[in-house]
């Protein structure tokens, strides 16, 4: 007797959007459900039809391949949604779990305000992955997209999530992630990095060390691919008073009140105020 599963014996799917992962690299990473799914739609909403185009050969199907992504406006949402009444069509990103990352949920949103099914076949996922492989703690984690590309407007990033007592997890194109290790090192001292490279892929890489380390390897050795970049969650905060005092002192050898109460208040996640108060009276002693 035949193992097949139930999602193997279906030839054709009801209307509704069916939320499917893809591979973030190799190909063979496609799940049976979800080549199940992309073999029996009506259509595929894609962000790319090359991309897509690419994985449709891969496991031998072929449909109608629809442009949807970050630039498609209301009138493109309402076209789809008007198919997804009496069509089933499959959502998809160029790589992984769509809607992370990724153009989708409005379409979702409006989906199921319609009472349209709404169907997840879930799979790869590039924060997923990376935080798997990375080391670092994954009891809690935060997802925050892509850092910003302007200096100030990343710095500003990293230091509104520094108090979050969880593992943090970006996307980060290579180009870039020189200028993000700089800016963790001076938002995030004392945070261990973990750069998660080319998941998945032939020459798939984690690294981890503190930001200097791996702004010292990147130099000698430029990285290429999509980048998970993870931070770790903040030092425990210290068991008294007298501990989080020790920590200003040291920081204030080298650092201005204001900066050593920033840098103990980053890493600890204490009271910023409080801790330039008392870093003015230690100077002041």
């Amino acid at each position: 007797m035949s193992h097949q599963t139930s999602a193997s014996l279906v030839k054709s799917l009801p209307p509704g959007l069916y939320i499917v992962a893809t591979p973030i690299g190799n190909l063979g990473d496609i799940t049976l459900r979800a080549a199940e799914v992309l073999r029996n739609c009506d259509a595929v909403a894609c962000e790319d039809t090359r991309v897509t185009g690419k994985l449709m050969r891969h496991i031998g199907a072929s449909k109608p391949l629809w442009r949807y992504d970050d630039h498609a406006g209301e009138g493109d949402r309402a076209r789809l949604l008007e198919a997804l009444h009496t069509r089933a069509v499959a959502l998809v990103s160029d790589a992984g779990t769509p809607l992370v990352s990724d153009p989708g949920y409005r379409l979702v949103r409006d989906a199921r305000a319609a009472g349209i099914a709404v169907v997840t076949i879930p799979g790869p996922c590039a924060a997923i992955a990376g935080l798997t492989v990375s080391g670092l703690p994954n009891d809690r984690f935060l997802f925050a997209g892509f850092l910003p590309t302007k200096d100030k407007a990343r710095a500003d990033a990293l230091t509104e999530l520094a108090g979050v007592p969880a593992t943090l997890i970006f996307y980060e194109t290579a180009p870039r992630l020189a200028r993000s290790l700089a800016a963790i090192s001076s938002s995030l001292p004392g945070r261990e990095v973990s750069v998660a490279r080319e998941l998945t892929k032939l020459h798939e890489e984690c690294r981890a060390g503190t930001p200097e380390e791996l702004i010292e390897h990147y130099a000698a050795h430029p990285p290429k691919g999509e980048i998970v970049l993870l931070i770790g969650p903040p030092l425990e905060r210290p068991s008294d008073a007298a501990d989080a005092e020790a920590l200003l002192v040291e920081a204030l050898e080298t650092l201005k009140p204001s900066q050593a109460a920033g840098q103990v208040a980053r890493a600890t996640g204490l009271d910023r105020k409080k801790l330039y108060a008392r870093a003015l009276e230690l100077r002041a002693e």
